[in-house]
């Protein structure tokens, strides 16, 4: 049996799976990411887990390798952190650099929304496709581009990052220096804001009770409300589908693939924002509209807008994958990893 370790690498959690060949999930270890801690402090508490992993199955089988999933802008030619909102301190922070000296062996290094990407081309909603789009909609809005099976860098690994399309233009500030991104009214912290908003504005008595009643007044809460017919919480939400029909129709128009998937915790109120998704689809995209399921023949060809599939397990699976991937296209022989390490690293980096 062969199996790779996959690292989740969050603003809160840290996670960590042994993840077998063909796709079965081994073991999964959960630790709160002690941000605050700084980053050698939590670089340490990662790779600390990941010897742990290695440790406790070095006698079932040949690892393949670590690939490890990071929030931020990353610099894929250095292996560097260029910013990171959700991980204070690590701006320009040499990263692979780091895990690899600490471990004494390569590892895989990818931004996090990418490597959820290829978790749900592997296992997930684009298993029987190689070319797709995903888009993670969590604290932020992050996503990856798969082309022909692989993940799509660009020049120097900043590519997919589709939470920064402008949607709306000279609309919020978005913290990346534009306005109007797509981050700024389809992720869980604008679902938060504009609730808040409307509440401001005295649009709604319940969202009202909600924010000042509830510790966490998160977008689940608003979510509930939205279920329970609440106008305010419902339009919420037909911005988040307005803001993202707007973003996948101006892919759909620029890729022509054969699909698009939907993911991260504000996937979860699809039923309160699919509608609105896909009448702004229709209406920005013609070739949306001329490919769509319901425009097409059977067995035609045709453009699917799905949720995805694995949850948050998404980019466990894709960090665990990328290593299968190099080893896969690496014919050169595998390095020995330093003594006292146990495991056999991947034969290639990026």
């Amino acid at each position: 049996m062969s199996y790779a370790i996959g690292v989740d690498l969050g603003g809160t959690n840290l996670r960590i799976a042994a993840v077998e060949e063909r796709g079965a999930l081994m073991e999964k270890v959960t630790l709160g990411t002690q941000v605050q801690r700084g980053r050698d402090y939590v670089v340490g508490q990662m790779t600390d887990a990941i010897r742990h992993v290695i440790t406790k199955y070095q006698d079932h089988g040949q690892l393949i390798g670590i690939g490890i999933g990071v929030p931020g802008f990353i610099d894929m030619d250095t292996g560097t952190v260029r910013e990171s909102p959700n991980l204070p301190g690590w701006s320009d922070y040499p990263v692979h650099k780091d895990i690899e000296s600490r471990l004494g062996t390569k590892v895989v290094l990818e931004n996090d929304a990418n490597a959820a990407a290829m978790g749900e081309k592997w296992l997930g909603a684009g298993r029987d496709t190689n070319d797709m789009v995903m888009y993670t909609l969590g604290t932020g809005v992050g996503g990856g581009i798969v082309v022909d099976g692989r993940l799509w860098h660009g020049m120097n690994g900043m590519a997919g990052e589709l939470g920064h399309h402008t949607v709306l233009p000279d609309g919020h500030p978005c913290g990346c220096g534009n306005h109007g991104c797509l981050e700024q009214y389809a992720s869980a912290t604008a679902v938060v804001r504009m609730a808040r908003e409307a509440v401001a504005k005295g649009m709604s008595d319940a969202l009202a009770n909600a924010s000042r009643n509830d510790v966490e007044f998160s977008s689940k809460v608003i979510y509930q409300l939205a279920i329970q017919g609440d106008k305010a919480a419902q339009e919420v939400f037909n911005t988040v589908g307005r803001s993202l029909g707007i973003a996948v129709g101006n892919m759909v128009n620029a890729l022509n693939f054969p699909m698009y998937v939907i993911g991260g915790g504000v996937s979860s109120a699809w039923d309160a924002f699919h509608d609105s998704m896909f009448e702004e689809l229709h209406t920005r995209s013609f070739i949306y509209r001329v490919t769509a399921p319901e425009a097409v023949k059977p067995g035609a060809k045709r453009t699917i807008v799905t949720r995805a599939l694995l949850g948050s397990d998404a980019g466990l699976f894709g960090a665990a994958r990328l290593p299968m991937l190099v080893n896969a296209d690496s014919a050169v022989p595998a390095e020995q990893p330093k003594e006292g390490v146990p495991g056999t690293p991947v034969a290639g980096t990026r």
